[in-house]
């Protein structure tokens, strides 16, 4: 079997989503973990790519839906400090759900040569399932760490995973069983 070659995708760990506008306590639960994945992954030589809405005020189809957050160049838009963005990172900008539509994320992991995305991040039954849809329909494996990912409620978060398994062929691992198979 061949090695993978993975990079963790990071979707909308953004103020607005953790403690701002769209506020999720779940989200905030999930910091730890995810901080946690991060360091693992940078000691391990695994990219590390932030998926972050950054909307335009007043004109982005989504804004209709779910009112003002994650504006570009706002606070709001930014990645919650815990998560501590190093100079090695990668951050894509996204004006929908998916990291990958109309972004340069495919062409970056590319050039990386990953084979394997890792997410993580909010919400799992929303950006990060559409990110792993586009993913997967480009050909990437797909790894989803169930305590670095969260939904609004127990419900739909559960309803994610398992679409997850059964549509993508998602691995579903959490943190520490993540990092111990890629030391």
């Amino acid at each position: 079997m061949l090695k993978r070659k993975y990079a963790i995708l990071v979707v909308d760990m953004l103020n607005d989503f953790v403690t701002g506008a769209l506020k999720c306590d779940r989200g905030l639960a999930i910091v730890p973990k995810t901080a946690e994945l991060l360091r693992g992954a940078r000691e391990r030589g695994i990219p590390v790519i932030f998926c972050n809405d950054a909307h335009l005020p007043g004109i982005d189809h989504e804004l209709k839906l779910w009112g003002d957050h994650a504006i570009a160049g706002t606070k709001g838009a930014k990645v919650i400090p815990e998560l501590e963005v190093c100079a090695s990172d990668y951050i894509v900008t996204k004006r929908r759900y998916s990291g990958f539509f109309r972004t340069d994320l495919d062409l970056l992991l590319k050039e990386l040569g990953v084979d394997t995305v890792v997410m993580a991040g909010l919400h799992a039954h929303m950006c990060v399932r559409h990110t792993a849809a586009d993913a997967y329909q480009l050909g990437y494996d797909v790894v989803v760490i169930k305590d670095a990912t969260d939904s609004f409620t127990q419900e739909l978060y559960e309803s994610a995973l398992v679409y997850f398994k059964d549509t993508y062929g998602a691995e579903v691992t959490d943190t520490e069983s993540f990092l111990a198979l890629t030391k």
